[in-house]
């Protein structure tokens, strides 16, 4: 027997079956350092594939069969064991790949940007100012124990100021997780600062601009260009201390983090639609778990997910100093007001306010009339070819079908026959219309998916947005009107009450301090939170009442989805296997299409979070074995294996 070195190669492969470590030799004369990216033969498909570096190791049986490393990519070493460690800790919680998660994480090698970084060296600590510190302290002193937390490396929610801030145009929150990451930077650490959106990202920057000088302050976005994006996460891997800003995948930046900060975590942008679906939330609290750093959640709202952390005691609640909030008024609308939107308390706190500053009007849906019904029976306008729910792009024009966008001339109701619409809801362009004819002279602003408007200055101006399309206005809007309420909780979503909370409580921060907030429509509890600004002790309501039903996130919930057969065989293993599922943990399955060559079925698994890792490992199980009976089906006949089982972790709410 021989000595010999091996590598140990994690293959950058979305088959589930190859998602593990593979032992291969070292060339005579080629030395490796784990986490560079290299290529190696994969014996089974005849071909090389791309992988990384985890480890390398003398192997004294050097007799075993092993192929040969074929080619080292590249020299830096971009999987850090750190970043290792999370993602395989990640993908296991979720019954997915360790590749999947680094393929988040770790942009497309790109040479040049590469070539410049080693050029260039290491880059030095960053230089801090004692007054932006100084300044730092002094709004950190809002939450007199928060610096204390970050220090220790607690895990903390905080309920973020709901204001602009005075000095510097973007929100309190965002000077707030700024001033915090400041200081974790003069303290010879990193940080990380997760948002959802690029409005809150631009936000974040401004006010980091304020403490900390610019070259210490990094960007993760896919906004970038390629090369700048890589040649910003090549700095993450250096050891001189950075804050890291970003959205959901910033949160496996490979920097040696003492601070990560997830903003506003009830955005569903934060969660992940790739393989394996993970919300930057969750991944958050394995990285705290695995490296020990404080871990900060912050919103103008709490989500339920957060508030069962703290109802466990996992999460400490940050209290500030002084409670403030904003000035909310119930308008509802009285019965002779039924035929316009905005009842008379605030159109005329608008009128006022609109003399003085912009005034926001928040939406529930874009475009001019959403939907349209007949004008005599009053039954929702379908698309003769597709059925499909038909809209109005102004007045007066040809109706067109929101799916297949056929013009429906010379519609008929296929109830009535009648051959006239009726708009039956208004949209952000409608609303501008309306609003533009009761307040002559005034500009107003149309903010939504197709005109998206990150900022408004402070003269007068109707801004009419949708809900999170709301621009930022530098000191804060003289008034805020949030029609559409009542439609939006009309939703069946098991979460629409936190997340019309959300929606309201985001677009109220925006307001001047003092200037009046209009809720229009709206009575309940969710109403009642917002006006008397207590949305933790609502999203305690919420999971309390989830509880006895088994929802989340009192629970957790998994789909499977796939063939009928393979959908029961995997139930059936997962009931055997994890005996402490209850009598109604599983949900369905229930079929999905009516092929009769390959019909299909989907179901849901409910379980406690204590028997999450034996549920993730009998469905990743059975994930593998489907994977590799498709590719035993498929050998020899020249078509690729496909993946037909599927399954997902985390599902916010039960949807068959």
């Amino acid at each position: 027997m021989t000595a010999r070195r091996v590598a140990r190669v994690l293959l950058d492969s979305p088959l589930p079956q190859l998602d593990r470590l593979f032992d291969y030799a070292l060339p005579d004369g080629v030395e490796v350092e784990p986490g560079v990216r290299v290529r190696v033969p994969l014996r089974s498909a005849g071909r090389l594939i791309d992988g990384f570096v985890v480890e390398v190791d003398d192997e004294d049986d050097g007799d075993r069969p092993l192929s040969m490393l074929e080619t080292v990519v590249s020299t830096v070493p971009v999987l850090p064991p750190a970043l290792y460690a999370l993602a395989r800790r990640v993908a296991d919680r979720a019954a997915g790949s360790a590749a999947d998660i680094l393929r988040l994480a770790i942009p497309k090698r790109m040479v040049r940007a590469e070539k410049a970084w080693l050029a260039v060296g290491p880059p030095p600590p960053p230089a801090l100012d004692a007054d932006a510190l100084t300044r730092a302290d002094a709004v950190l002193g809002e939450y007199p124990e928060l610096l204390a937390g970050v220090r220790a490396g607690e895990r903390m929610v905080v309920d973020a100021p709901p204001r602009p801030a005075r000095d510097i145009p973007a929100g309190a929150w965002a000077v707030l997780l700024a001033a915090a990451a400041a200081r974790e930077l003069a303290d010879g650490r990193s940080a990380i600062l997760v948002v959802p959106d690029y409005r809150d990202q631009a936000q974040l920057e401004r006010a980091l601009a304020a403490f900390v000088p610019p070259e210490a302050v990094v960007r993760d976005d896919s906004d970038q260009s390629g090369p700048a994006r890589y040649a910003q996460f090549l700095r993450t891997l250096a050891d001189a201390p950075c804050i890291v800003i970003g959205r959901r995948s910033a949160v496996y930046a490979p920097v040696r983090a003492g601070f990560v900060a997830i903003w506003d975590d009830g955005d569903p942008l934060l969660s992940e639609p790739l393989s394996p679906g993970v919300h930057a939330r969750d991944a958050a609290l394995v990285r705290q778990e695995l490296e020990g750093s404080a871990l900060l959640f912050a919103g103008h709202t709490r989500t339920t997910d957060v508030q069962r952390l703290v109802d466990v005691r996992w999460v400490r609640e940050i209290a500030a100093a002084r409670r403030t909030s904003p000035r909310v008024v119930l308008s509802a609308t009285r019965e002779g007001e039924r035929g316009s939107r905005v009842p008379s308390s605030a159109f005329q706190a608008a009128r006022e306010a609109v003399a003085h500053g912009p005034v926001l009007v928040q939406v529930s849906r874009p475009g001019y009339a959403p939907s349209l019904v007949c004008a005599e029976c009053r039954r929702p306008a379908r698309c003769a070819a597709c059925a499909g729910p038909l809209r109005a792009a102004r007045a007066g024009a040809v109706p067109t079908c929101a799916w297949c966008g056929r013009a429906a001339h010379g519609w008929t109701c296929a109830h009535c026959q009648s051959e006239k619409v009726r708009m039956a809801s208004s949209g952000s362009e409608r609303t501008a219309d309306e609003l533009g004819r009761a307040f002559p002279g005034v500009r107003v602003i149309v903010s939504d998916g197709a005109h998206p408007v990150a900022e408004v200055d402070g003269r007068p101006a109707l801004v009419v947005a949708t809900r999170g399309a709301e621009p930022f206005a530098p000191g804060g809007y003289a008034a805020v009107v949030l029609l559409d309420g009542e439609r939006m909780l009309l939703s069946e979503a098991l979460r629409i009450g936190e997340d019309c909370l959300r929606w309201w409580s985001d677009a109220a921060a925006l307001a001047a301090p003092g200037a009046p907030v209009h809720l229009v429509g709206v009575t309940g509890p969710v109403a009642r939170a917002l006006a008397t600004w207590t949305q933790a002790a609502y999203a305690r309501s919420e999971l309390a009442e989830r509880a006895p039903l088994h929802m989340p996130p009192a629970v957790r919930l998994a789909s499977v989805e796939g063939p009928i057969r393979a959908v029961d065989a995997t139930l059936a293993e997962l009931r055997a296997e994890v005996p402490d599922l209850g009598p109604d943990a599983i949900l369905g399955p229930v079929a999905r299409t009516s092929s009769p060559d390959t019909p299909t079925a989907r179901a849901l698994v409910r379980f406690d979070y204590a028997t999450g890792r034996a549920v993730a490992e009998s469905l990743r199980a059975a994930v593998v074995a489907d994977a590799a009976r498709a590719r035993a089906r498929t050998r020899g006949k020249g078509t690729p294996a496909r993946n037909t089982l599927r399954v997902r972790f985390d599902i916010p709410e039960p949807d068959l």
